[in-house]
Protein backbone atom coordinates (compact mmCIF):
# COMPACT_ATOMS: atom_id res chain seq x y z
CA UNK A 1 0.00 0.00 0.00
CA UNK A 2 2.97 2.36 0.93
CA UNK A 3 4.59 1.79 -2.24
CA UNK A 4 1.22 2.49 -4.45
CA UNK A 5 0.67 5.67 -2.30
CA UNK A 6 4.27 7.01 -3.73
CA UNK A 7 3.00 6.15 -7.06
CA UNK A 8 -0.64 7.80 -6.71
CA UNK A 9 1.57 11.03 -5.23
CA UNK A 10 4.27 11.08 -8.17
CA UNK A 11 1.50 10.48 -11.00
CA UNK A 12 -0.79 13.27 -9.60
CA UNK A 13 2.03 16.02 -9.04
CA UNK A 14 3.42 14.93 -12.77
CA UNK A 15 -0.15 16.01 -13.88
CA UNK A 16 -0.30 19.14 -12.23
CA UNK A 17 2.64 20.20 -13.50
CA UNK A 18 1.93 19.17 -16.88
CA UNK A 19 -1.98 20.44 -17.19
CA UNK A 20 -0.43 23.88 -15.80
CA UNK A 21 2.55 23.93 -18.28
CA UNK A 22 -0.25 22.95 -20.89
CA UNK A 23 -2.48 25.78 -19.52
CA UNK A 24 -5.30 23.43 -19.23
CA UNK A 25 -8.22 24.39 -17.16
CA UNK A 26 -8.95 23.13 -14.27
CA UNK A 27 -5.62 21.67 -13.89
CA UNK A 28 -6.13 20.14 -10.58
CA UNK A 29 -8.52 17.58 -12.59
CA UNK A 30 -5.90 16.46 -14.44
CA UNK A 31 -4.52 15.45 -10.77
CA UNK A 32 -7.77 13.58 -9.64
CA UNK A 33 -7.54 11.88 -12.93
CA UNK A 34 -4.25 10.75 -11.93
CA UNK A 35 -5.59 9.36 -8.82
CA UNK A 36 -8.24 7.30 -10.08
CA UNK A 37 -5.66 5.54 -12.92
CA UNK A 38 -3.13 3.96 -10.40
CA UNK A 39 -3.62 0.54 -10.38
CA UNK A 40 -2.02 -2.60 -8.36
CA UNK A 41 -1.25 -4.38 -11.60
CA UNK A 42 0.41 -3.02 -15.00
CA UNK A 43 -2.63 -4.58 -16.50
CA UNK A 44 -5.44 -3.52 -14.70
CA UNK A 45 -3.34 -0.09 -15.05
CA UNK A 46 -3.70 -0.52 -19.15
CA UNK A 47 -7.51 -1.63 -18.43
CA UNK A 48 -8.38 0.93 -16.45
CA UNK A 49 -7.44 4.13 -18.72
CA UNK A 50 -8.62 2.71 -21.45
CA UNK A 51 -11.95 1.98 -19.96
CA UNK A 52 -11.70 5.68 -17.92
CA UNK A 53 -10.49 7.27 -21.31
CA UNK A 54 -13.16 5.71 -23.65
CA UNK A 55 -15.80 6.05 -20.74
CA UNK A 56 -15.34 9.91 -21.05
CA UNK A 57 -15.37 10.45 -24.46
CA UNK A 58 -18.76 8.78 -24.97
CA UNK A 59 -19.93 10.35 -21.51
CA UNK A 60 -18.68 14.00 -23.23
CA UNK A 61 -20.41 13.47 -27.17
CA UNK A 62 -23.75 12.31 -25.06
CA UNK A 63 -23.59 15.29 -22.46
CA UNK A 64 -23.14 17.96 -25.08
CA UNK A 65 -25.76 16.46 -27.08
CA UNK A 66 -28.31 16.99 -24.03
CA UNK A 67 -26.83 20.12 -23.23
CA UNK A 68 -27.38 21.55 -26.98
CA UNK A 69 -30.57 20.01 -27.18
CA UNK A 70 -32.53 20.79 -23.69
CA UNK A 71 -29.68 23.61 -22.01
CA UNK A 72 -28.00 23.68 -18.43
CA UNK A 73 -30.33 22.03 -16.05
CA UNK A 74 -29.76 20.17 -13.24
CA UNK A 75 -32.24 17.68 -14.70
CA UNK A 76 -30.19 17.42 -17.66
CA UNK A 77 -27.53 15.97 -15.84
CA UNK A 78 -30.12 13.79 -14.08
CA UNK A 79 -31.04 13.01 -17.38
CA UNK A 80 -27.18 12.00 -18.64
CA UNK A 81 -26.96 10.01 -14.83
CA UNK A 82 -29.51 7.79 -15.56
CA UNK A 83 -28.94 7.11 -19.28
CA UNK A 84 -25.39 6.97 -18.89
CA UNK A 85 -24.56 4.77 -16.37
CA UNK A 86 -26.64 1.74 -17.36
CA UNK A 87 -24.77 2.00 -21.23
CA UNK A 88 -21.13 2.25 -19.64
CA UNK A 89 -21.82 -0.73 -17.20
CA UNK A 90 -22.93 -2.55 -20.32
CA UNK A 91 -20.38 -2.38 -22.60
CA UNK A 92 -17.70 -3.14 -20.18
CA UNK A 93 -16.92 0.42 -19.26
CA UNK A 94 -18.25 1.06 -15.90
CA UNK A 95 -14.54 1.84 -14.25
CA UNK A 96 -14.93 4.86 -16.43
CA UNK A 97 -18.56 5.69 -14.85
CA UNK A 98 -16.87 8.40 -12.20
CA UNK A 99 -14.24 9.98 -14.77
CA UNK A 100 -17.11 10.53 -17.19
CA UNK A 101 -18.93 12.60 -14.50
CA UNK A 102 -15.88 14.52 -13.72
CA UNK A 103 -15.45 15.58 -17.62
CA UNK A 104 -19.37 16.04 -17.61
CA UNK A 105 -19.82 18.14 -14.80
CA UNK A 106 -16.52 20.67 -16.18
CA UNK A 107 -18.79 21.38 -19.01
CA UNK A 108 -21.73 21.83 -16.99
CA UNK A 109 -19.86 24.38 -15.28
CA UNK A 110 -18.86 26.42 -17.91
CA UNK A 111 -23.08 26.33 -19.39
CA UNK A 112 -21.19 25.88 -22.85
CA UNK A 113 -19.99 23.25 -25.22
CA UNK A 114 -17.23 24.76 -27.61
CA UNK A 115 -14.49 22.91 -29.63
CA UNK A 116 -12.33 24.37 -27.26
CA UNK A 117 -13.95 23.25 -24.14
CA UNK A 118 -13.98 19.84 -25.59
CA UNK A 119 -10.12 19.60 -26.54
CA UNK A 120 -9.25 20.87 -22.62
CA UNK A 121 -11.53 17.95 -21.55
CA UNK A 122 -9.68 15.98 -24.05
CA UNK A 123 -5.93 17.41 -22.98
CA UNK A 124 -7.29 16.91 -19.15
CA UNK A 125 -7.92 12.91 -20.09
CA UNK A 126 -4.70 12.39 -21.78
CA UNK A 127 -2.63 14.12 -19.11
CA UNK A 128 -3.90 12.38 -16.10
CA UNK A 129 -4.55 9.08 -17.30
CA UNK A 130 -1.10 9.61 -19.32
CA UNK A 131 0.66 9.95 -16.33
CA UNK A 132 -0.98 7.31 -14.33
CA UNK A 133 -0.46 4.46 -17.43
CA UNK A 134 3.17 5.62 -16.92
CA UNK A 135 3.51 5.36 -13.48
CA UNK A 136 2.45 2.00 -13.61
CA UNK A 137 4.23 1.10 -16.46
CA UNK A 138 7.36 2.52 -15.12
CA UNK A 139 7.59 0.59 -11.65
CA UNK A 140 5.53 -2.26 -10.03
CA UNK A 141 6.81 -3.83 -6.56
CA UNK A 142 8.15 -7.80 -7.08
CA UNK A 143 6.28 -10.13 -5.58
CA UNK A 144 8.89 -13.07 -6.86
CA UNK A 145 10.32 -12.98 -3.00
CA UNK A 146 6.83 -13.29 -1.35
CA UNK A 147 6.10 -16.18 -4.07
CA UNK A 148 8.70 -18.09 -2.88
CA UNK A 149 7.98 -17.74 0.49
CA UNK A 150 4.67 -18.95 -0.01
CA UNK A 151 5.72 -21.99 -2.04
CA UNK A 152 8.31 -22.76 0.95
CA UNK A 153 5.76 -22.87 3.65
CA UNK A 154 2.97 -24.59 1.82
CA UNK A 155 5.91 -27.61 1.14
CA UNK A 156 6.78 -27.55 4.54
CA UNK A 157 3.04 -27.44 5.59
CA UNK A 158 2.44 -30.90 3.41
CA UNK A 159 5.08 -32.11 4.88
CA UNK A 160 4.39 -31.74 8.41
CA UNK A 161 0.99 -33.73 7.09
CA UNK A 162 2.44 -36.51 5.21
CA UNK A 163 4.62 -36.93 8.42
CA UNK A 164 1.54 -36.96 10.68
CA UNK A 165 -0.76 -39.44 8.34
CA UNK A 166 2.57 -41.98 8.25
CA UNK A 167 2.47 -41.57 12.07
CA UNK A 168 -1.18 -42.21 12.36
CA UNK A 169 -0.79 -45.23 10.34
CA UNK A 170 1.57 -46.21 12.78
CA UNK A 171 -0.08 -44.85 15.97
CA UNK A 172 -3.97 -45.07 15.30
CA UNK A 173 -4.31 -43.62 18.35
CA UNK A 174 -2.83 -40.28 17.85
CA UNK A 175 -4.63 -36.89 17.84
CA UNK A 176 -4.05 -34.28 15.79
CA UNK A 177 -5.55 -31.13 15.54
CA UNK A 178 -5.33 -30.42 11.72
CA UNK A 179 -3.73 -27.02 11.44
CA UNK A 180 -1.32 -27.44 9.11
CA UNK A 181 -3.87 -28.33 6.62
CA UNK A 182 -5.96 -24.89 7.28
CA UNK A 183 -2.71 -23.26 6.95
CA UNK A 184 -1.85 -24.31 4.08
CA UNK A 185 -5.16 -23.50 2.73
CA UNK A 186 -4.64 -20.37 3.55
CA UNK A 187 -1.31 -20.00 2.05
CA UNK A 188 -2.46 -21.35 -1.34
CA UNK A 189 -4.75 -18.99 -1.86
CA UNK A 190 -2.76 -16.35 -0.49
CA UNK A 191 -0.38 -17.53 -3.30
CA UNK A 192 -3.35 -17.68 -5.64
CA UNK A 193 -3.89 -14.12 -5.09
CA UNK A 194 -0.39 -12.68 -5.46
CA UNK A 195 0.33 -15.15 -8.50
CA UNK A 196 -2.64 -13.41 -10.12
CA UNK A 197 -0.94 -10.38 -9.49
CA UNK A 198 2.40 -10.87 -10.71
CA UNK A 199 0.95 -12.44 -13.88
CA UNK A 200 -0.78 -9.17 -14.82
CA UNK A 201 2.38 -7.25 -13.89
CA UNK A 202 4.38 -9.03 -17.00
CA UNK A 203 2.13 -7.54 -19.78
CA UNK A 204 4.28 -9.19 -22.77
CA UNK A 205 4.70 -12.66 -21.04
CA UNK A 206 1.36 -13.72 -19.50
CA UNK A 207 1.11 -16.52 -22.25
CA UNK A 208 5.10 -18.10 -21.92
CA UNK A 209 6.49 -20.56 -19.53
CA UNK A 210 7.77 -18.01 -16.78
CA UNK A 211 4.01 -16.36 -16.82
CA UNK A 212 1.98 -19.27 -16.13
CA UNK A 213 4.39 -21.18 -13.70
CA UNK A 214 2.87 -19.53 -10.34
CA UNK A 215 -0.51 -19.83 -11.20
CA UNK A 216 -0.38 -23.40 -12.18
CA UNK A 217 1.82 -23.83 -9.55
CA UNK A 218 -0.47 -22.73 -6.73
CA UNK A 219 -3.54 -24.46 -8.45
CA UNK A 220 -1.38 -27.56 -8.62
CA UNK A 221 -1.09 -27.30 -4.73
CA UNK A 222 -4.64 -26.47 -4.08
CA UNK A 223 -5.81 -29.14 -6.06
CA UNK A 224 -4.12 -31.39 -4.48
CA UNK A 225 -4.87 -29.76 -0.49
CA UNK A 226 -8.35 -31.07 -2.07
CA UNK A 227 -6.90 -34.67 -2.61
CA UNK A 228 -4.82 -34.84 0.62
CA UNK A 229 -8.60 -33.91 2.50
CA UNK A 230 -9.60 -37.28 0.73
CA UNK A 231 -6.75 -39.17 2.17
CA UNK A 232 -7.34 -37.94 5.71
CA UNK A 233 -11.15 -39.21 5.86
CA UNK A 234 -9.85 -42.81 4.94
CA UNK A 235 -6.98 -42.61 7.59
CA UNK A 236 -9.77 -41.86 9.87
CA UNK A 237 -11.32 -45.26 8.86
CA UNK A 238 -8.02 -47.12 10.36
CA UNK A 239 -7.96 -47.63 13.75
CA UNK A 240 -5.62 -50.60 14.94
CA UNK A 241 -1.98 -51.09 13.55
CA UNK A 242 -1.65 -52.95 10.32
CA UNK A 243 1.16 -54.27 8.41
CA UNK A 244 -0.85 -52.73 5.27
CA UNK A 245 -0.94 -49.45 7.79
CA UNK A 246 3.13 -49.38 8.36
CA UNK A 247 4.33 -50.02 4.67
CA UNK A 248 2.27 -47.10 3.76
CA UNK A 249 3.34 -45.24 6.06
CA UNK A 250 6.99 -45.54 4.78
CA UNK A 251 4.86 -44.21 1.44
CA UNK A 252 4.04 -40.81 3.40
CA UNK A 253 7.35 -40.55 4.75
CA UNK A 254 9.09 -40.71 1.63
CA UNK A 255 6.93 -38.48 0.13
CA UNK A 256 7.49 -35.77 3.18
CA UNK A 257 10.72 -35.46 1.46
CA UNK A 258 10.37 -35.28 -2.18
CA UNK A 259 7.77 -32.38 -1.78
CA UNK A 260 10.47 -30.11 -1.39
CA UNK A 261 12.01 -31.84 -4.28
CA UNK A 262 12.89 -29.75 -7.30
CA UNK A 263 11.68 -31.76 -9.89
CA UNK A 264 9.09 -34.80 -9.58
CA UNK A 265 10.68 -38.08 -8.53
CA UNK A 266 8.88 -40.33 -9.07
CA UNK A 267 10.09 -42.74 -6.96
CA UNK A 268 6.69 -43.14 -4.52
CA UNK A 269 4.92 -43.87 -7.89
CA UNK A 270 6.79 -46.51 -8.24
CA UNK A 271 6.52 -47.83 -4.79
CA UNK A 272 2.71 -47.81 -5.01
CA UNK A 273 3.16 -50.24 -7.75
CA UNK A 274 5.20 -52.65 -5.71
CA UNK A 275 3.30 -52.01 -2.61
CA UNK A 276 -0.80 -52.87 -4.28
CA UNK A 277 1.45 -56.11 -5.59
CA UNK A 278 2.88 -56.92 -2.40
CA UNK A 279 -0.73 -55.90 -0.88
CA UNK A 280 -2.35 -59.10 -3.59
CA UNK A 281 -0.05 -61.36 -2.20
CA UNK A 282 -0.98 -61.18 1.83
CA UNK A 283 -3.73 -63.28 3.10
CA UNK A 284 -7.32 -62.28 3.02
CA UNK A 285 -8.28 -60.14 6.14
CA UNK A 286 -9.58 -62.63 8.81
CA UNK A 287 -12.35 -60.82 10.60
CA UNK A 288 -14.62 -57.17 8.82
CA UNK A 289 -12.97 -54.69 10.88
CA UNK A 290 -9.68 -55.96 9.57
CA UNK A 291 -11.29 -56.07 6.08
CA UNK A 292 -12.69 -52.32 6.63
CA UNK A 293 -9.57 -50.48 7.84
CA UNK A 294 -7.51 -52.42 4.64
CA UNK A 295 -10.48 -51.06 2.12
CA UNK A 296 -9.44 -47.58 3.44
CA UNK A 297 -5.87 -48.21 2.81
CA UNK A 298 -6.13 -49.55 -0.23
CA UNK A 299 -8.65 -46.12 -1.53
CA UNK A 300 -5.61 -44.17 0.62
CA UNK A 301 -3.29 -45.62 -2.23
CA UNK A 302 -5.68 -44.99 -5.04
CA UNK A 303 -6.23 -41.13 -3.73
CA UNK A 304 -2.23 -40.85 -3.05
CA UNK A 305 -2.14 -41.86 -7.11
CA UNK A 306 -4.23 -38.97 -7.91
CA UNK A 307 -2.20 -36.80 -6.10
CA UNK A 308 0.56 -37.91 -7.81
CA UNK A 309 -0.78 -37.70 -11.25
CA UNK A 310 -2.09 -33.87 -10.29
CA UNK A 311 2.05 -33.20 -10.10
CA UNK A 312 2.66 -34.96 -13.14
CA UNK A 313 0.29 -32.72 -15.19
CA UNK A 314 0.66 -29.36 -13.88
CA UNK A 315 4.52 -29.74 -12.18
CA UNK A 316 7.58 -27.97 -14.34
CA UNK A 317 9.35 -31.19 -15.45
CA UNK A 318 13.63 -31.01 -14.52
CA UNK A 319 14.34 -29.35 -18.33
CA UNK A 320 11.76 -26.60 -18.03
CA UNK A 321 12.98 -25.68 -15.04
CA UNK A 322 16.61 -24.87 -16.11
CA UNK A 323 15.43 -21.68 -17.61
CA UNK A 324 13.80 -20.42 -13.78
CA UNK A 325 15.12 -20.10 -10.62
CA UNK A 326 13.40 -21.09 -8.00
CA UNK A 327 10.96 -23.37 -9.46
CA UNK A 328 8.95 -25.99 -8.58
CA UNK A 329 8.12 -29.11 -6.22
CA UNK A 330 6.96 -32.75 -5.73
Amino acid sequence: MGIRVIKTAIAALGALYTAHYLGLNPALSAGLLAILGVEVTRLRGLQSAFARFMASVIGLIFASMLFLTLGFHLWTISIFVLVSIPILARIGLKDGIATSAVIVFHVYAREEVTAHLIGNEIMLLLVGLGWATVINLIYMPKDEHKLIRLRHAIEEQFAVIFRTLAETLRTPALVWSGQELLDAGHTIEEGIRLADINRENRIWGQGNEFGNYWPSYFEMRRQQLESIGQMLAQVAFVYEKLPQGELTAELFDLLSGDVKSDVYEGGVEERIKVLEAKFRAMPLPATRDEFEMRAAIFHLLLELKRYLAIAKRLKKQKNSLKAVSERGTA
